[in-house]
C-alpha cells in the first residue's frame, strides 16, 4: 500500500474512533477489510496513544480557535500530521504538510486545506528553529 492510501486509511479509522465507543481494533477491521499495512499501524496507534501530547502541541498553533471547535475533520488531519512531524521524522516536513492539505481537499471543505496548511506552516516553522 502506498503511503498516500495509508494515509488515507488512518485519517478514516481515527476520524471513526473519535466520538464513538468503537476500538481501534474495530474501527481498523472496518476500513481495511482484513488488509495490514505497517505505517497505517503506525500512524493509527502512533497518533492514538500520542493524542494528549499531540493536542497540547497543537493548541499552541491555533489562532482564534480551540481544539473542540474545529471540524472533526480537521483536527483528525492536524493530529495525523503532528504525530509524523513530531514522532515519526522519516519523511520531510513538506511531503507531511502536502499530504496534510491533500487530505483536507479531499475530506474537508473549501477552507479546510487552507486552514489546515496554516496551522502546519506555523507548527513547522517552530520545529525548524
Amino acid at each position: 500500500m502506498k503511503r498516500h492510501e495509508a494515509r488515507e486509511k488512518a485519517l478514516q479509522t481515527l476520524f471513526q474512533i473519535e466520538g464513538t465507543e468503537m476500538s481501534i481494533e474495530q474501527a481498523a477491521d472496518h476500513i481495511m477489510d482484513g488488509e495490514t499495512d505497517s505505517f497505517y499501524e503506525l500512524l493509527v496507534h502512533g497518533t492514538f496513544t500520542n493524542m494528549a501530547a499531540i493536542d497540547e502541541r497543537l493548541k499552541r498553533h491555533l489562532e482564534n480557535w480551540t481544539l473542540d471547535r474545529l471540524p472533526k475533520i480537521e483536527r483528525t488531519i492536524l493530529r495525523m500530521a503532528v504525530f509524523e512531524l513530531v514522532y515519526m521524522q522519516d519523511a520531510p516536513g513538506r511531503v507531511i504538510m502536502n499530504e496534510a492539505i491533500e487530505l483536507s481537499k479531499t475530506y474537508g471543505d473549501d477552507k479546510s486545506s487552507r486552514f489546515v496548511n496554516g496551522v502546519l506552516s506555523k507548527f513547522n516553522d517552530e520545529l525548524a528553529n
